[in-house]
């Protein structure tokens, strides 16, 4: 059941702690100071077992999902994370004019990021003998060459109002932290992780810290 603010129904958000997408949605959301007005509702996806519950919502089976009050589902937490901006009055994680270009940029490969990481967890779960050492290399060079970009753009970043596309690469090398500590992947990147504290050390990721709960 949905709470509701003043007789209203909240939108209701399929959440998990462990979700880097989720993360994304939950930290604009305390961003833009929106965190009383969404419902959260655990739900647990498996790639292995998929939520049939979930999958009458969303077809894809994935969060997070957003349900809203009249019904409309969101999925994808880039469109989520614009309906909370909307909701918020607008422009604010999602700016306006050639700055959006900026800002969507980053979050798309941020974000492709993230799910490449997400399929080279799984690989690298499977039994040794069933593992694609091929795919293993393309993963391994793709997240190197992703990290040696972001390093390169990391002075622009502190320069540039806090927007989607922040939120995405922080969220992305939280990830990496949360996943992929044997990386290491601020060895050389010395900007990026500079960056990334600060990222860190904000309201909103220090409210929403992902953990294997």
């Amino acid at each position: 059941v949905q709470h509701t603010l003043r007789g209203a129904a909240l939108p209701l958000l399929h959440w998990s702690p462990r979700s880097p997408f989720v993360l994304k949605v939950m930290v604009a959301a305390h961003e833009l100071e929106l965190v009383e007005q969404i419902s959260l509702r655990r739900t647990v996806v498996r790639m292995s077992d998929p939520n049939r519950e979930l999958m009458e919502r969303n077809p894809l089976g994935k969060i997070p999902t957003l349900e809203l009050a009249d019904g409309m589902v969101l999925c994808e937490s880039v469109v989520i994370c614009e309906y909370l901006d909307e909701m918020a009055g607008g422009g604010r994680l999602f700016p306006r004019g050639a700055a959006r270009w900026q800002a969507l940029r980053l979050q798309a490969v941020a974000s492709g990021l993230l799910d490449l990481l997400i399929l080279w967890r799984n690989e690298r779960d499977k039994p040794a003998e069933r593992q694609t050492a091929s795919w293993l290399d393309s993963f391994s060079l793709k997240t190197r060459y992703s990290l040696d970009r972001f390093e390169a753009e990391a002075p622009a970043l502190a320069e540039r109002p806090f927007d989607i596309g922040h939120i995405a690469l922080g969220c992305c090398l939280s990830y990496l932290d949360f996943r992929f500590s044997d990386l290491a992947w601020r060895e050389g990147r010395v900007r990026l992780a500079a960056w990334h504290d600060s990222f860190r050390a904000r309201p909103s990721a220090i409210a929403t810290e992902i953990a294997d709960d």
